[in-house]
């Protein structure tokens, strides 16, 4: 069974997790904290602490995983860069890993909601938007990654009865929010961020399902960039 480490650093907070599997069990050790402008700093250690504690060394890990984005531009190039240089070091895959959907991930397994619409403030009056529905530790994504002004956003139908549940640092322009969007809303968290637990757990699906990119291959995930590339061709 592989034993995945996972990383993030594309919002003011910065995270590892461990996973292993094996015949025993899953065990998940992490580190969070939220930490503006000192991701260089507190990321390399926590590593070293998730290592430590899950009893693990660097040589004995299958894979690596990071927060792709979107999110901070700052903070993606620390992840990835970090990100890169251990698996070209360790010679292991590198997994990219949406933040979007490691925020929906992260309201699934904490209330057990089904339809989560997902944001992420992207600074310029403009959030990064995506809605998935969940079910039992699986996601599935009903509106794809998009970066937009919030009072533009229109979410996929729902069966009578359902709601969303919106999580994520976008629900703090609340106000710029289309009227028939907040209705649709039954619960919102605006102070969760992305979490390196929750990416470890989707690596470690695309893992088992074959996913073994080369640390060159994977690239962070901008979505401003690629709306303006998309604007001029």
């Amino acid at each position: 069974m592989p034993i995945l480490l996972a990383l993030d650093a594309s919002s003011s907070a910065c995270s590892a997790a461990l996973l292993q599997r094996d015949d025993a069990g899953e065990r998940l050790v992490s580190r969070f904290a939220l930490t503006p402008r000192e991701h260089t700093r507190r990321l390399l250690p926590m590593i070293d602490e998730v290592l430590a504690e899950a009893g693990v060394t660097a040589a004995e890990l299958d894979g690596i995983a990071y927060g792709r984005g979107p999110g901070s531009f700052t903070g993606l190039r620390i992840a990835a860069g970090t990100a890169q240089g251990l698996a070209y070091g360790l010679g292991l895959p590198l997994l990219g890993v949406s933040t979007l959907e490691a925020l929906a991930l992260a309201a699934h397994r904490r209330h057990g909601v089904a339809n989560v619409v997902t944001a992420m403030d992207a600074r310029m009056g403009e959030i990064y938007v995506a809605a998935w529905r969940c079910r039992d530790g699986a996601t599935e994504a009903l509106l794809a990654e998009a970066v937009m002004p919030p009072e533009h956003l229109r979410l996929p139908p729902l069966d009578e009865g359902d709601g969303w549940y919106a999580i994520g640092s976008g629900w703090s322009l609340w106000e710029a929010i289309p009227a028939e969007v907040q209705a649709s809303i039954g619960q919102r968290d605006a102070e969760s961020e992305p979490a390196a637990e929750e990416m470890v757990l989707l690596a470690a699906r695309d893992y088992a399902q074959g996913a073994r990119p080369a640390a060159h291959e994977s690239q962070p995930i901008y979505l401003r960039d690629q709306v303006a590339w998309q604007k001029g061709k």
